[in-house]
């Protein structure tokens, strides 16, 4: 059945009436500040720590806004007749926010979770040239980023803790077995070590 002419036009006043009868909450923008989507971008946060140096992001950006400068440096053996160890450390880290244009494939590829979408939105600069952030920026913006959301009480276990709770309560159990042998060779002994 073909609509009946003006329908759509009802729709829209009712839409408009409903929208005009309803109270008007305004929010203080400089001092409250508003309650942003969860996975709202902002900024983009460096979490140092875990950068690697892989140049990935880098790498994938499509807008190359990304830039990455290390060095390597070589660590001594742990253990006497080990070979030395070489590790990248990174120099710079900088985004180019003036060319970026907030894709977040950056933060999708980061194999070792160094990079994190923060919904800090009010960095806006006078002059284009100061919109590259260089590392220290981007690790202050690293605290504005809020935690994940708490794992559901009925999932499995990720991976990782649970490997990390074996080797954890292996080790406990070897070191109680120890125990237990060296109080029996203290009772065999007559109580001396």
């Amino acid at each position: 059945m073909p609509p009946l002419p003006g329908s759509g036009l009802a729709k829209g006043l009712a839409v408009t009436l409903r929208t005009m009868t309803r109270k008007t909450v305004t929010e203080q923008y400089p001092d409250v500040q508003p309650e942003l989507p969860p996975r709202s971008r902002g900024v983009i946060g460096l979490f140092e720590e875990n950068c690697t140096v892989c140049m990935l992001c880098a790498r994938e950006c499509p807008d190359w806004c990304i830039y990455i400068d290390s060095h390597k440096e070589t660590s001594p053996p742990a253990a006497p007749g080990g070979r030395e160890r070489s590790r990248n450390v990174l120099d710079r880290f900088a985004i180019d926010f003036s060319l970026c244009m907030y894709c977040g494939i950056c933060i999708e590829v980061c194999p070792f979770d160094a990079l994190f979408w923060s919904p800090e939105f009010e960095y806006a600069e006078t002059d284009i040239h100061e919109l590259t952030h260089e590392r220290d920026k981007l690790r202050e913006w690293m605290w504005t980023v809020p935690e994940p959301p708490a794992l559901d009480p009925a999932a499995e276990e990720p991976k990782e803790i649970a490997a990390a709770r074996k080797a954890a309560d292996k080790l406990a159990a070897q070191l109680a077995q120890e125990q237990r042998e060296q109080l029996s060779r203290q009772d065999e002994n007559g109580g001396t070590p």
